[in-house]
């Protein structure tokens, strides 16, 4: 009998040293989990924050680097998201803040015009387009309605505007940039113009900036919301001039790609899965040394051809940084911070990403986090 409870014993003790070894990860690859962690920016549901939130365990737990913020939510379509009054997200934001001692980067698409996050029925004020401001042509309206957004998102504590749009305006009737009066001119050099101006207000106002949707969406005929847009007979050289002189001006903080397929660029992949366009063509190329995020990896043009483990795997590889998830396409996964975190995990564990991959894309967020 005792030798039975000895046993019994010994067989319980054996399987809780089993569960703790299967969760015990060495300090080398706890450096790791943390940088992939910082590589992820991740949207949630809800106006307001507690302990038991998703995005409270992806901060706290996963060290994720930075969130994304909506007023509409897509899979449920319905309102709020995340915005419903001022007072609200400036308190949301503080919240999301004070969960981690290094710099959260607390990001929105705040272009004006249609692609208006911050609306007027939650009390913000208006915001002009860029296609107006472009048409106008007036550098004080265009700086007052840039510092006008910098002010806004710095008062409420967001820190990364994914804007200004460069796309040119190559096809007015593009569904998700011409129709949307998302670019400021077909004239590269006028994009330029009003970007750099843009870029400029953001910064006196300490907040990052972000140039979209590289290499060019403006030719379009097709949304990459929805499905795959091939721009391989639309786009010209002249979609790169923004990016190119935006970039010597050294005054690009962050880029976005594009999901668009470019056969001209790359005959197999999307930009956001393509090495030839974000590491030979950007990074090589065009000299640009700063951070590179995903489009929303959610999207139609990646989610339905892709699984989530070929996303990543292809994004980190062709050189993206930020990998922007924000479980606003079709579906909700509160999980999808942990699941990410363990897929690159394991494909680093299995060498089909390199540590210094990551620890590459991990320096650079750094770099841009100290400029807040």
């Amino acid at each position: 009998m005792k030798n039975r409870v000895f046993l019994l014993i010994a067989i319980v003790l054996l399987s809780c040293s089993n569960i703790c070894c299967a969760q015990y990860y060495s300090p080398e690859d706890e450096e790791l989990r943390k940088e992939i962690g910082q590589m992820l920016m991740v949207g949630f549901r809800g106006t307001e924050l507690s302990t038991g939130h998703s995005v409270y365990r992806d901060i706290t737990e996963y060290n994720i680097g930075g969130v994304i913020l909506f007023e509409y939510d897509a899979p449920s379509q319905s309102r709020p998201r995340n915005i419903n009054s001022r007072l609200q997200l400036q308190k949301l934001c503080k919240s999301l803040q004070q969960l981690t001692d290094d710099n959260l980067l607390i990001a929105i698409d705040q272009e004006g015009g249609k692609v208006n996050r911050l609306k007027s029925q939650y009390g913000f004020p208006a915001f002009m387009s860029a296609k107006a401001m472009g048409t106008e042509n007036d550098p004080d309206t265009t700086r007052y309605y840039a510092a006008l957004t910098a002010k806004t998102l710095r008062s409420m504590g967001i820190n990364l505007n994914f804007a200004p749009c460069v796309d040119v305006d190559a096809n007015p009737a593009c569904p998700i940039i011409g129709k949307l009066d998302r670019s400021f001119s077909a004239d590269p050099m006028m994009v330029v113009k009003h970007a750099y101006m843009w870029i400029e207000e953001h910064h006196r106002h300490n907040v990052i900036s972000s140039l979209k949707h590289f290499p060019g969406h403006g030719s379009s005929q097709s949304d990459t919301h929805l499905g795959i847009a091939d721009v391989s007979n639309s786009w010209t050289a002249d979609e790169l001039i923004p990016y190119q002189a935006l970039i010597d001006s050294q005054m690009v903080d962050v880029i976005m790609t594009s999901h668009v397929f470019n056969s001209q660029l790359d005959s197999v992949y999307p930009a956001t899965l393509s090495k030839k366009i974000i590491t030979d063509l950007l990074r090589n190329k065009m000299g640009f040394n700063g951070v590179i995020v995903t489009d929303d990896l959610a999207m139609g043009a990646m989610a339905d051809h892709y699984s989530l483990e070929q996303i990543l795997e292809l994004a980190i590889n062709a050189g993206a940084d930020i990998l922007c998830l924000s479980n606003n396409g079709t579906t909700y996964d509160p999980d999808i911070a942990p699941k990410a975190v363990e897929i690159i995990y394991n494909m680093v564990i299995d060498g089909k990403i390199s540590r210094e991959r990551i620890h590459r894309s991990f320096e650079r967020i750094q770099e841009l986090k100290n400029k807040i």
